[in-house]
């Protein structure tokens, strides 16, 4: 199987290209995928260290009266402007530290020494889209995000959340209520000398006031804030969980260590080696009451592990049941160095990726015996061992393995549900196949082709469907057989089998995150 060439720069194709059908669309799939992903990883003569470094290249698949139309456009940010403008990479991201063209003076030497000791971050938003109101932004981490337009992929205004919060660093990973208002998380370093974690809503916008209400940030709220277990090194996080009334945020010994990041730039390394893992400490999980901003009376924490992507989460009987995709150590992180991905040899592998079940028991453990055990549902092995008063250790229940990029029906997102779509990573970082996971039979439906890397599947449910997995799933498909374009595959959710296949006549680039948007009624 050819390799997949992660260090070339990906071109843009912001025409709209229709794509080559194989197959019938259903026809309610009416809507746009917005896909988004580094694409370009080398400026003039200087190149990215690190796969997640490169400049974000978004693309889109809009399905409309049984076609399919594709774009892709670079997201046109400050940090694109500057790089290009200076033709080799000036401004620095997680995994790769930029210093000014060697040619300067002095004093503006000193002045970008200065201005990365407190680093202003990049806009280089990559990973994710979010939806605030009714505007679309494209996202990384950082406090930066970039409002683009859905349909042309456009980048519009650039949004800096410090203006609404004081928070560094926001995940990508917010959650939805059914009336439109996200939920977020966000780290605050150092303000006013204390490091801590803040949730936030931002209520959604009515058409009524469209007009005055951009950004809706505006009207940004917070819901509570969580102080850091170490001043200095709050957790590093990807993504967080909600149910119907609770919030769960872990606070896992994977951290930053901002006096390092400091000095960073003086010291000639990059922020993402002021990232340090210690196994040695525990893994805390704060649940967190949704109606009072409160943390609930009993401290729960669990082994050492780091966690990018929460699954879902829900409550039953007194519990809060949540899945993640847990890793036992940073590996994964490291694999994607690009000159570690260029070898991509089994010598550089990560720990396998496991989703792993939690289960906290909600109630109080007064008349409960130290060492027994406070979980009671039948189907899940996941523990909660009462250690001592109002402290429990969690043991999870692993339901599978090897797998990454977790998708559900987002219907039952903080509900009780039983199907997650994921991909399928082994040894390497790239995805042989797909997989649909039934949590309750822990049944496995896969989808693979030869010489084929499919992306993140995300599931569509078929408007008042039927069921759970009564929709469609979707993936953008890499294709490395001879002569054949890639293409975005159609899947039937419930039986997992082909629907339809849309070649693109266009290069598809291996990318992060989709986001959904179906067509306006």
């Amino acid at each position: 199987m050819m390799a997949y060439d992660y260090a070339k720069n990906r071109e843009e194709r912001p025409d709209p290209v229709k794509a080559d059908l194989k197959g019938n669309l259903p026809s309610w799939l009416q809507g746009t995928l917005l896909r988004n992903g580094p694409g370009i990883f080398s400026v003039g003569d200087t190149t990215y260290n690190h796969w997640f470094d490169g400049m974000a290249l978004m693309h889109s698949f809009t399905f409309k009266d049984g076609e399919v139309i594709y774009r892709s456009r670079y997201l046109r940010g400050d940090t694109y402007k500057d790089n290009m403008a200076a033709k080799r990479i000036v401004v620095s991201e997680m995994g790769t530290m930029a210093y000014p063209d060697p040619g300067k003076n002095v004093i503006s030497r000193v002045i970008t020494f200065l201005n990365h000791t407190v680093p202003d971050f990049t806009d280089n938003c990559g990973n994710n889209f979010i939806r605030y109101g009714k505007d679309y932004y494209a996202t990384s981490e950082t406090n930066y995000i970039r409002k683009v337009d859905p349909v042309t992929l456009e980048t519009q205004d650039k949004v800096d959340y410090m203006k609404y919060l004081a928070v560094n660093l926001v995940t990508s990973h917010p959650h939805y209520d059914k009336d439109g208002t996200a939920y977020n998380i966000g780290t605050s370093i150092a303000e006013k000398g204390k490091t801590k974690y803040t949730l936030f809503k931002v209520p959604d916008t009515t058409a009524g006031d469209k007009a005055n209400a951009s950004p809706a940030l505006k009207n940004l709220e917070v819901i509570c804030t969580v102080p850091c277990r170490s001043l200095l090194s709050p957790s590093y996080y990807h993504s967080f969980g909600m149910t119907d009334n609770y919030f769960i945020f872990i606070e896992q010994p994977f951290k930053l260590d901002i006096l390092k990041m400091a000095t960073a730039y003086m010291r000639g390394v990059n922020w993402a080696s002021c990232l340090k893992f210690c196994p040695e400490e525990n893994t805390l999980i704060h649940l967190i009451d949704r109606k009072t901003g409160k943390e609930v009376g009993i401290k729960y924490y669990t082994e050492a592990m780091i966690v990018y992507h929460h699954v879902n989460a829900f409550e039953e009987d007194g519990h809060v049941i949540f899945d993640v995709i847990a890793y036992e150590d940073p590996s994964l992180y490291n694999m994607f160095y690009l000159n570690v991905l260029k070898e991509q040899s089994k010598a550089s592998a990560m720990s396998v990726p496991k989703c792993k079940r939690f289960a906290l028991p909600v109630q109080n453990d007064k008349g409960i015996d130290v060492g027994d055990d406070m979980v009671k549902l039948q189907y899940t092995t996941a523990s909660a061992v009462k250690e001592k008063e109002g402290k429990l250790l969690c043991q999870p229940e692993v339901l599978c393995d090897g797998v990454e990029l977790p998708r559900i029906n987002y219907d039952f997102n903080g509900k009780k549900y039983r199907f997650v779509y994921m991909t399928c990573v082994a040894m390497s970082a790239v995805a042989t196949k797909i997989m649909k996971l039934d949590t309750e039979t822990k049944e496995r439906t896969e989808w693979r082709e030869e010489n084929c890397w499919p992306s993140e599947p995300v599931f569509i449910p078929r408007p008042n469907g039927e069921g759970e997995d009564d929709g469609v799933v979707l993936t953008t498909v890499i294709n490395s057989n001879p002569g054949e374009s890639g293409f975005i595959l159609v899947l039937d959710a419930k039986s997992f089998k082909e629907v339809a296949r849309a070649h693109v006549n266009a290069e598809l680039h291996m990318d992060m995150h989709g986001y959904f948007i179906p067509m306006e009624n």
